[in-house]
C-alpha cells in the first residue's frame, strides 16, 4: 500500500512540475500558484505540500536545466578554442534563461542569496562556467579582470533584454556578439559569436 501511495505522490509531483512549467512559460515566473494547482486538478494544499514556496517550485523546474548547463560547461572545457567554448556556453545559458519570463532575475537573485533554494543548483552551474572563463582567460582570449559573477550578470541582462524583443534568439546572438568585444583581452579580436 505504501508503495502505491509513493507512486501516486510521485505522479502528482511530476504532473505539478509539468503544469507549472506550462504556466511559467505562458505567464512568467510570477504565474499564480493557485492557477497552477487549478490547472493540475489539485488543491492549493497539495501544491504546497510538494512545493512549500514559489522558489522550491522554480528550483525543481530549473535544477535539471542547471545540471545540463553544468555538464555542457564541463564538456566545453575540451573545446579546441577556449574563447569559442566559453561563447557557446554563454549562448546556451542566455537562451535557457529565456524559458520563462522573469527567469533571468530569479537566477541572479538565487546566485546572490546563499540561503535561497535555487542557490545550490545555480552554484554548481556557475562554478562550471567559471572554469570555462578561467580557461579562456589563461589562453589570453578574455580579459583577466572579468569575474564569473560579472559575466553571468551580463549574460542574464542579455537574456532579460531578449525577453523584451520580438526575436529573442536574434537579440541574444547580436548582444553576445557585441559583448564579445567588451570581454576580449585583445580589442581587435574577432567578434563573431560562437
Amino acid at each position: 500500500m505504501a508503495e502505491a501511495v509513493r507512486a501516486d505522490a510521485r505522479r502528482n509531483y511530476e504532473h505539478l512540475l509539468a503544469v507549472a512549467g506550462e504556466a511559467f512559460a505562458e505567464h512568467g515566473t510570477d504565474a499564480s500558484l493557485r492557477d497552477v494547482a487549478r490547472r493540475a486538478g489539485v488543491g492549493i494544499g497539495t501544491l504546497y505540500r510538494h512545493f512549500p514556496t514559489r522558489e522550491t517550485l522554480l528550483e525543481a523546474l530549473m535544477s535539471s536545466r542547471f545540471d545540463v548547463l553544468r555538464a555542457s560547461a564541463e564538456d566545453l572545457l575540451g573545446a579546441p578554442s577556449p574563447r569559442d567554448g566559453l561563447l557557446a556556453w554563454l549562448r546556451e545559458f542566455a537562451v535557457g534563461s529565456t524559458a520563462y519570463r522573469g527567469l533571468p532575475e530569479s537566477v541572479m537573485t538565487a546566485l546572490r542569496e546563499e540561503g535561497s533554494e535555487l542557490h545550490a543548483s545555480c552554484h554548481a552551474m556557475r562554478a562550471a562556467g567559471g572554469r570555462l572563463l578561467a580557461r579562456a582567460q589563461e589562453s589570453g582570449a578574455v580579459r583577466a579582470d572579468l569575474t564569473a559573477g560579472e559575466l553571468l550578470a551580463l549574460v542574464a541582462g542579455i537574456a532579460w533584454a531578449s525577453e523584451q524583443s520580438a526575436e529573442p534568439t536574434g537579440m541574444i546572438d547580436r548582444m553576445l556578439s557585441l559583448t564579445t568585444t567588451g570581454i576580449a583581452a585583445d580589442r581587435s579580436a574577432d567578434t563573431t559569436p560562437a
